[in-house]
């Protein structure tokens, strides 16, 4: 047992602990109010995230992976628990016990730790929505997920809390809304008045770093002047005026104002839910429309002609709908779907919507803050700099996240796939101011507690 009396070091694990951002921000707050912080223990199975991590802290810190075979035995004391778990869907055990029983999913070891090893408290963060799911009716504010791991924490004797809070509100240049989980064996820890703070993008953007040649970029230009693109999409698979199409730079080929017209109806109309009841389908966002139904709401000379020319172009395809099919071998209480051309269905005309050769798919404001970053999007964001458009920086990626200047990631810029590693990790890690500011109250909870004694 730790003499917390005497000793002012804080010891804590860091489970699922992907780049570190949980237990930065963790220690910021301590060390700010006068405590030292020790890491026994770092769970972590990705590659990349435990290359990020022995390059920014100790090397002689204990990094073990899996952390379903780490026995609670082998784990030395600590204070707190920190974690960013992942979300698993709960799967139901039958329909007598429901959402009862949290085995099989990660959260479960999370649980077995604090039962083994009671730490003084503990802070989780997951995304938002964590919060709904498995609700048993829409109108549910909770579902069942969430309401199964606040009881299990309770009934392990944790005053617990939790609040979903948004990274643009702790000055970071993004909105990310994530639910945070605290909970400590003495108090119960408010989330509630945290003081606001703002910033845009244009707070943290790098600037006259090289910009992007070819094709792309120049049909973008020709087309668009650079303060013009600010907070622009650049996609095909759906329309709004924010949002910049293949057609609208001619990138498969020119098109007249006529297909234009054509494509920009088209590619709004297909994702209307009757036209799954009128074909007989399950709804699919972007249902491919037979020439009589585009007839329905664009009848002009030629329509056929039309749409065969964008078809040989690229932009649009014809193909069946697709049914949503249950892959063989899920289970019926948490089945898994795939979409399957039914060949029943006459086909259509569709938007060709896979990755097509776009350089970037989203474009950011200087003068605003940015969308919610995810992994899949963060290596095509752009960046208008110095006339032209470049790829948003790891550096610029860092700082959307609060992580400190010193913070490096220079280890993934060597090549492309190291690159988009670096956005994979930085796609799927926490607001580290959100994690300070929450970890100052759990700061004020230990330290008036006689120095955090169980």
């Amino acid at each position: 047992m730790i003499n917390r009396l005497t000793k002012r070091t804080i010891r804590f694990i860091d489970l699922f602990s992907g780049m570190g951002g949980i237990r930065i921000g963790f220690q910021q707050a301590f060390n700010a109010a006068g405590y030292e912080t020790e890491c026994v223990l770092t769970s972590e199975i990705k590659a990349s995230a435990l290359k990020a991590l022995k390059t920014n802290f100790p090397k002689s810190e204990e990094y073990r992976g899996d952390i379903t075979v780490i026995r609670t035995d082998s784990i030395p004391e600590f204070d707190f628990l920190l974690g960013g778990f992942p979300c698993q869907a709960f799967s139901v055990a039958g329909k007598q016990w429901g959402f009862a029983d949290t085995r099989g999913t990660l959260f479960f070891e999370i649980e077995r730790i604090l039962e083994a090893k009671k730490p003084f408290g503990f802070l989780l963060e997951n995304v938002e929505g964590l919060v709904t799911h498995d609700r048993e009716n829409i109108s549910d504010k909770m579902g069942r997920t969430i309401q199964t791991i606040l009881s299990k924490l309770d009934s392990l004797g944790y005053k617990v809390n939790w609040r979903v809070l948004d990274g643009k509100d702790f000055g970071l240049a993004q909105t990310r809304q994530r639910i945070y989980i605290v909970g400590t064996r003495k108090d119960k820890i408010s989330l509630e008045g945290f003081p606001v703070t703002t910033a845009v993008f244009g707070d943290i953007m790098e600037h006259g770093l090289p910009t992007e040649q070819g094709l792309f970029s120049t049909k973008l230009f020709a087309r668009f002047k650079p303060d013009e693109l600010y907070g622009k999409s650049i996609k095909d698979k759906r329309g709004g005026a924010n949002n910049i199409h293949s057609w609208d730079l001619g990138l498969r080929g020119d098109v007249s104002e006529e297909e234009r017209e054509l494509l920009n109806k088209l590619v709004t109309e297909r994702r209307k839910k009757k036209w799954a009841t009128l074909i007989g389908i399950d709804w699919m966002d972007g249902m491919p429309l037979t020439l009589e139904q585009v007839k329905t709401f664009h009848d002009v000379l030629g329509l056929k002609g039309l749409l065969d020319g964008l078809v040989k172009k690229g932009y649009l395809i014809l193909e069946h709908p697709k049914q949503k099919i249950k892959i063989q071998n899920s289970s019926d209480t948490n089945p898994v779907y795939e979409r399957v051309p039914d060949e029943t269905k006459p086909k259509g005309y569709n938007i060709v919507t896979g990755k097509l050769s776009f350089q970037f798919s989203r474009i950011l404001c200087p003068n605003a803050i940015t969308p919610t970053l995810v992994a899949m999007d963060m290596s095509t964001i752009g960046v208008i700099d110095n006339g032209g458009i470049r790829k948003l920086t790891l550096k610029e990626g860092l700082r959307l996240f609060g992580y400190p200047e010193d913070y490096s990631l220079d280890e993934f810029t060597i090549s492309k796939r190291e690159i988009d590693q670096g956005f994979d990790l930085l796609g799927n890690t926490v607001c580290v101011p959100v994690i300070k500011a929450v970890c100052e109250r759990l700061v004020d909870c230990y330290a008036k507690c006689e120095g955090g004694q169980k």
